[in-house]
């Protein structure tokens, strides 16, 4: 899949009420536009089709499947935003990696800036970074990796793909920090936003959603 075609997929909706909207984003389509009329084509546009007061309030790499949580107008973009910087909101990826990380659970923490001459890539920076920090578990292995739950402390850019390239098990089918055996590997970027729970702003509840994995 070359990185602006067409999402293969329609965007599945999970949850759906008077404040936010949750979808489960297919790999292949943007989180909102890029630049340029064929990359208008984004999860937020589909859903602003169905619900015209739909706002972003975090995005996915294009790469990226699973759970991605929208507003319903700009007041509950804030309250759901404030979520995120607060780290109130619990996220879990599901990732495949080349090779099995020893130990097998664990905290990747490397600071990481934006590559500028070569964007939209991240790199690590031990000087000028921005702290981030990633929590893994392996749960399973197999002949080609290990299966991980990921965990962001953080919410940096490309921060679970950098992480793993780092320590050496780059996510497979990663176009951006995947090589060779490990690039080919997969046809797609083997990463999936699988969990996110947060306490509902309007009213309190908690709230709890998971997306199947669909590697």
């Amino acid at each position: 899949m070359s990185l602006y075609s067409p999402a293969p997929a329609p965007v599945s909706y999970i949850h759906i009420d008077d404040h936010l909207i949750l979808i489960d984003k297919p790999s292949g389509l943007l989180s909102v536009p890029g630049r340029g009329e064929d990359k208008a084509d984004c999860a937020i546009a589909r859903v602003q089709a169905d619900f015209s007061d739909a706002l972003t309030v975090h995005r996915l790499d294009m790469a990226t499947s699973g759970l991605l949580l929208m507003a319903r107008g700009k007041d509950m973009q804030r309250a759901l935003s404030m979520l995120f910087e607060r780290s109130e909101v619990e996220k879990a990826y599901l990732a495949d990696v080349w090779g099995a990380p020893s130990p097998a659970s664990g905290e990747i923490d490397l600071p990481l800036i934006t590559d500028w001459p070569n964007r939209p890539l991240q790199k690590i920076d031990h000087e000028i970074g921005k702290p981030s920090r990633t929590l893994y578990e392996t749960l399973s292995v197999s002949e080609t990796g290990g299966r991980l739950k990921l965990t962001p402390v953080t919410g940096r850019s490309h921060q679970l793909r950098v992480h793993l390239a780092a320590i050496g098990h780059p996510i497979l089918g990663d176009e951006f920090y995947a090589q060779g055996d490990a690039l080919a590997a997969r046809p797609r970027l083997a990463l999936h936003a699988a969990q996110l729970a947060f306490a509902h702003p309007a009213t309190g509840v908690p709230m709890k959603f998971e997306a199947p994995c669909p590697f």
